[in-house]
């Protein structure tokens, strides 16, 4: 548990829990896709919204974990609708089969949160030919948001009601390259720097939401887009870069998140009701937050807007 723990504008603290943070929510009638569902943050985040009536949708890459989550909670929670399919975030082929085979269940979707993610690997490129970080933490999420955007608009018609996309970025973003964004160094492997090059995934995936708002607006519909920090949580994501043993273990407990703490700022950005209306913001640890200049840039946001189109194109 953190130990400085102020409690924000929100009432919630950087200790809160995602159970806490989504506490008397009824999400009973939604339904949302969770990313990276199989393990950290994503299966509590699965799990919570579960709990609180949410059909949840995870897009796992691998499709046993996926159903071993799937049978976890149900055990929890006998009522729990939870379903997984199959997504990886890294391939176009993937990403655009996922998105087919959604909108074929006639499902609506109240709620996206793009969380899946991979950090600070060796340079490799996808099978798209795409540096592998950008690939998956920014790019597959783009092109699946862009596929079922029609989804999302359809159902804020239906229904009435705020539809929510969520992005889980993180503070790394504030360590990206020179200028935020290489366009033209992508997939340069002479100039790749691993915590770089997820710096700038990161950025990537506030700089998405935060065009998506603009454009959003233009088109008069009822869908938020917003991104998030989850704090430093110990999860697999993190698991070659802190070794928590002895001395190391001691100061994790201080200074890591554990996974229900992890998963509350997505929650709380996806369900409750006080970021209704707010779009195109920034939250860490349940709260509102800022970003570097480049976070808020909105030539850079555009830009990497074309940028990403080209690609998925």
């Amino acid at each position: 548990m953190w130990p400085f723990c102020r409690k924000g504008a929100s009432g919630f603290s950087s200790s809160s829990t995602a159970e806490q943070v989504t506490e008397g929510i009824d999400g009973t009638g939604l339904t949302a896709i969770v990313t990276g569902a199989s393990s950290g943050i994503g299966t509590e985040t699965t799990r919570v919204l579960a709990l609180r009536g949410v059909h949840v949708i995870m897009g796992v890459r691998n499709m046993i974990a996926g159903k071993d989550v799937k049978e976890t909670i149900l055990k929890e929670i006998p009522s729990a609708k939870v379903d997984a399919m199959e997504l990886d975030l890294s391939s176009m082929e993937s990403v655009k089969k996922f998105a087919s085979d959604f909108k074929s269940s006639g499902l609506p979707l109240n709620i996206l949160i793009n969380n899946a993610g991979i950090m600070a690997c060796p340079f490799k490129l996808s099978k798209d030919k795409i540096e592998l970080q950008f690939a998956t933490n920014h790019i597959g999420h783009f092109l699946l948001t862009n596929l079922l955007l029609d989804t999302m608009k359809k159902t804020s018609r239906e229904v009435k009601k705020e539809v929510r996309i969520v992005n889980v970025s993180s503070e790394a973003h504030k360590l990206t390259y020179s200028g935020g964004i290489h366009f033209d160094k992508i997939n340069d492997e002479s100039s790749y720097n691993n915590w770089r090059a997820y710096g700038q995934s990161k950025l990537a995936n506030i700089l998405h939401a935060n065009e998506l708002t603009r454009r959003l607006k233009e088109d008069g519909v009822d869908i938020s887009a917003n991104s998030l920090h989850p704090g430093v949580v110990a999860t697999n994501l993190t698991r070659h870069i802190f070794t928590v043993n002895g001395l190391a273990s001691m100061i994790a407990r201080f200074f890591l998140k554990n996974v229900q703490q992890g998963a509350a700022t997505t929650c709380y950005v996806a369900l409750h009701p006080q970021v209704k209306g707010i779009s195109g913001k920034y939250f860490s640890h349940s709260n509102l937050a800022k970003t570097t200049p480049q976070g808020t840039d909105a030539d850079l946001a555009k830009k990497l807007w074309d940028f990403s189109m080209n690609l998925t194109e």
